[in-house]
């Protein structure tokens, strides 16, 4: 039987990379997808790849009238949310020397405001028993140059998994965060403005990872697929580090 079998999930960012591989392996395993994401054409295509049980909805997720949108869309054609996968985040390396308040704002608001609100606005259609999963990063309990912004917002995602742990206890709600490692997406194409500079960066990456190798999308998949599910039961309040052994040694 389908783990995820009648499950209703809702996931940010799952246009591509990550959030759409996640979107895929819920669906192959019974559930059906709300995908939102602010590119109508990404939308489209990930509705295709997904094929079925999936409702693609244009929002921003650092917008908190398109996430009364989306909060409003699936309370019309569900009623219920099982599982929330806030995914969706930007990253900008800058150092701080250069770091602005817009690039400031504009990481923060996305990465580490915008699941707070996505949150709170599913809230009240979540069933017991459901599981919320915050996509955090390795880079939260690392020091890489150039990440001021990214790695703190990460980390505000691993709080917030405690925090909510404790708050939800009493609605049997679990929450947690999946750390992944350095991963095979478009993510990477938008540290780099050319095929060198992406090869720089990948290999300075290479060199920190034990596995030796970049995390393909639907290995972190497999990974939400676990805390998604009755397999993960007695996890809640904890970090799920998929990272290749990067932020580990």
């Amino acid at each position: 039987m389908s783990i995820l079998a009648g499950k209703v999930a809702v996931i940010s960012g799952g246009t591509s990379g990550i959030g759409l591989a996640i979107a895929q392996r819920f669906v192959a395993e019974g559930a059906h997808v709300f995908i939102f994401g602010r590119r109508q054409a990404q939308l489209d295509e990930a509705a295709r790849l997904i094929g079925q049980n999936a409702t693609a909805i244009r929002a921003d997720a650092a917008s908190l009238e398109d996430l009364d949108r989306v909060a409003a869309a699936v309370k019309a054609e569900k009623g219920v949310v099982d599982i929330i996968v806030s995914n969706a985040a930007l990253v900008e390396q800058v150092s701080i020397g250069a770091l602005t308040p817009e690039h400031f704002d504009k990481t923060f608001n996305l990465n580490a405001r915008g699941p707070v609100f996505l949150v709170q606005k599913l809230l009240p259609l979540m069933t017991g028993g459901g599981s919320i999963i915050l996509v955090s990063s390795a880079m939260h309990v690392m020091g890489i140059p150039g990440h001021t912004t990214y790695a703190a917002t990460k980390a505000a995602l691993r709080s917030y998994a405690r925090t909510w742990a404790a708050e939800f206890k009493d609605r049997g709600i679990r929450v947690n965060t999946l750390s992944p490692g350095v991963t095979d997406t478009p993510i990477l194409d938008s540290q780099s403005s050319t095929p060198e500079e992406r090869e720089a960066l990948v290999n300075m990456y290479l060199s920190m990872i034990p596995i030796g190798r970049l995390a393909r999308a639907g290995e972190i998949a497999s990974a939400a697929l676990f805390l998604a599910s009755d397999q993960s039961s007695y996890m809640t309040g904890a970090d799920l580090m998929n990272d290749g052994g990067v932020g580990q040694v």
